[in-house]
């Protein structure tokens, strides 16, 4: 059975070979195994980070659930925006910080924040010049040349299918979990609720539009992405049934009339979202149920609750078992995560939030060895 065909079997509630196994790798692991400085793949696209995720999945031969690496943009959507040009600012040998700017009635506008791509870590977006010592208007700059072209749209979602083939499936963004984002937005929505609730009104309708729009494509995603990292971290459960829940009754809906599986990556406390999710809504898979102290998922008690519901995908822990843990320490963890969920199907194994950059590869081989041998049915 090819990872394609274990994961389609998942979603759909049946029993495959063996328990699907996916870590997440995410962007870090990906970026490092590329052995190049991380602005070539972030800023250059030499090689963009969804070929270096591909890359990735064929080097360690795991069963992926490609979320929200592809994006599918639509210009009647308002989704496209040419206007704006990235300059650099400044580098060094561990930096290039680049900031944005257009013409506008003839002048050169610059954004209020910059991006800082480093050689070996992931860009750093939406910071305040200042904050680095850099004036709101840069003094000298530099355009950025040298990246390099890859196909868009529709014609990207091919190309990227296509590169992944039979090791997996590849999902769009079409949803939404949460409206606020950080501590600034938590201030803003008490003082100013409607704004966000007419917010949501607007959001939930241009889903509903993005939905039609790639179910209209030749070459449609495998799996819709709904969800966000953090959904109740800088969220109540209120707020988030006031602004979010209605997005994701929507399209969950929708997909599952069209035969389209969704899924929900939230990192952080978690509990109570599943809960709402598995009752109230047509979600199919819902990750990384991290445990203590990072969320507040007992794997096994989840499943006993939601495992008939849900497709339930975690949730090793990403620092203490997979960066830190041995070989042995991996193999126990995917183990007791096996015996606590796999029973009756509907469990991929995975971790919580992605594994850092510096995982050891035998930690992640064994992992998968483990699926494969002690998770058979």
């Amino acid at each position: 059975m090819t990872s394609r065909e274990r994961l389609i079997k998942v979603l759909n509630g049946e029993i495959p070979d063996h328990v699907p196994v996916a870590p997440d790798t995410s962007n870090m692991i990906p970026a490092r195994m590329v052995g190049k400085p991380f602005w070539d793949i972030y800023l250059y696209q030499d090689p963009p980070i969804w070929k270096a995720y591909i890359d990735c999945v064929k080097y360690f031969g795991f069963d992926s659930l490609m979320d929200g690496y592809v994006q599918i943009l639509f210009d009647d959507l308002g989704e496209i925006d040419n206007t704006w040009k990235e300059a650099i600012i400044y580098k060094d040998a561990r930096r290039i910080i680049t900031q944005k700017y257009r013409i506008k009635n003839g002048e050169r506008e610059w954004a209020s924040s910059i991006t800082v791509y480093y050689d070996d870590n992931p860009p750093t977006e939406g910071l305040n010049p200042r904050a680095l010592g850099f004036p709101m208007v840069p003094d000298t700059y530099e355009e950025v040349e040298g990246v390099k072209e890859w196909p868009q749209g529709e014609q990207l979602l091919k190309l990227v299918k296509q590169e992944l083939g039979d090791h997996g499936l590849v999902g769009v963004w079409c949803g939404t979990s949460k409206l606020l984002n950080n501590e600034k937005d938590i201030y803003d929505y008490y003082d100013n609720p409607h704004k966000y609730r007419k917010k949501s009104e607007e959001l939930h309708e241009y889903y509903i539009k993005r939905f039609y729009k790639l179910m209209s494509l030749e070459t449609k995603p495998d799996f819709l992405c709904v969800g966000g990292s953090g959904t109740l971290i800088h969220q109540t459960p209120k707020i988030f049934r006031e602004l979010a829940l209605p997005i994701i009754k929507d399209i969950t809906r929708l997909a599952k009339k069209h035969g389209i599986p969704t899924h929900i990556h939230s990192c952080g406390p978690e509990k109570e979202l599943i809960k709402i999710v598995a009752e109230e809504t047509d979600l199919t898979v819902i990750d990384p149920l991290e445990s203590p102290p990072m969320g507040d998922c007992d794997l096994g008690e989840i499943k006993r609750l939601y495992g008939d519901k849900l497709v339930l995908k975690g949730n090793l822990h990403t620092t203490e078992v997979m960066l830190k843990g041995s070989v042995q320490d991996v193999v126990e963890a995917s183990k007791k995560a096996i015996d606590a969920a796999a029973a009756g199907g509907k469990f991929i194994l995975s971790t919580g939030d992605q594994c850092g950059r510096d995982t050891p590869d035998e930690n992640i081989f064994a992992m998968i060895e483990t699926a494969k041998t002690y998770g058979k049915y």
